[in-house]
């Protein structure tokens, strides 16, 4: 189980066969890599799941080969246009997740990648940048001239980019670190580094211009992927509020607006996420939760009604579609302004 949507194997994957399984979208929500909160976000579980179904079927039609195979709706398997209510579970195609063994913060990759052949999840997240927005962590890692930016230095307001930036981070790890280039290609395994990166691209592509036709502006957002007889195809769920960032006139539209509520109104459980995954860091320790003194508090009322506005309302911006009974997008914008 992932943190915020369920995980259900019908049929394993083999090393060389591919299995079946689905995604079962939960309202559950989670920031600064804490797993589940301790509240929900009403219908939250349907928005990702028809907004990343939408983006696998829009991939589809741009023949950029991913692992899902429809949305379920009473027992059966349908496109998005086939459903009467927006669905919360998505049928996809498995591949093999090998055990990832390690000592501390160090692990074993060649043990995965021994376990896993050639039919198997790729343990990297793929990241693609449109915008480096003021307090984006590529400030604190890099300079404007390792992206061939013409700036001697990040200005102080967000930087739009030609050509997006594409970045590799581990996927498994207990504290993900982002990778250098031989480094990402090493865990790729025997998936071509340059060809993720070419997935990403078109992916980002996709999104950014459906994105576009909403009024929409894609910032950011990251891909998984699976390789299996020999091709990369695109898992996980995609373009979604909590895999991508977005914004509208100026205003973030993602889980970002989340996160830095809790900045905001929890710094002091902020503070300790952050104390604690440097303290477990600094000790060679995976798990940097079990460190932390302080657990979050449960979000207000009207501030979990402003989430579930954000999350619907831009569904139905981003599809094209009254799918949610949600205001405007612009007045959901302006509750989310007000925060």
């Amino acid at each position: 189980m992932t943190s915020v949507k369920e995980f259900r194997i019908d049929e394993a994957a083999t090393p060389t066969a591919l299995g079946r399984g689905a995604f079962v979208f939960t309202d559950d929500y989670s920031v600064f890599d804490w797993g589940k909160m301790p509240d929900k976000i009403p219908d939250k579980g349907a928005s990702l799941c028809t907004m990343g179904a939408y983006n696998f079927e829009l991939l589809e039609a741009a023949d950029v080969p991913t692992h899902y195979r429809g949305v379920v709706e009473d027992g059966s398997v349908c496109s998005l246009a086939e459903t009467e209510r927006p669905p919360t579970e998505m049928a996809i195609d498995l591949t093999q997740v090998p055990d990832l063994p390690h000592e501390g913060r160090t692990y074993d990759y060649d043990a995965y990648h021994a376990n896993a052949g050639e039919n198997y999840l790729v343990p990297l997240e793929i990241i693609f940048r449109n915008r480096v927005p003021v307090g984006s962590s590529l400030r604190r890692r890099t300079d404007p001239a390792d992206h061939g930016l013409a700036l001697d230095e990040w200005p102080e307001e967000a930087v739009d980019l030609e050509e997006p930036i594409v970045e590799f981070s581990t996927k498994y790890e207990k504290g993900d670190r982002y990778l250098e280039r031989e480094e990402a290609d090493a865990i790729a395994g025997v998936a071509e580094i340059e060809e993720l990166a070419s997935v990403a691209r078109a992916v980002n592509r996709v999104v950014t211009e459906q994105a576009a036709s909403a009024g929409l502006v894609h910032e950011d957002g990251k891909i998984e992927c699976l390789y299996y007889d020999g091709e990369i195809r695109v898992a996980d769920v995609v373009g979604t509020f909590d895999e991508n960032r977005f914004s509208y006139e100026g205003t973030q539209l993602s889980k970002e607006v989340i996160r830095q509520y809790h900045k905001r109104t929890q710094p002091d459980w902020v503070e300790a996420v952050s104390t604690a995954k440097s303290q477990a860091k600094a000790d060679d320790i995976a798990d940097w939760k079990s460190l932390c003194e302080r657990d979050p508090e449960p979000l207000e009322d009207e501030v979990i009604d402003v989430a579930r506005g954000m999350y619907c309302a831009g569904t139905n911006a981003y599809i094209g579609e009254e799918i949610f009974d949600a205001p405007p997008l612009s007045s959901a914008i302006g509750a989310v302004q007000r925060l």
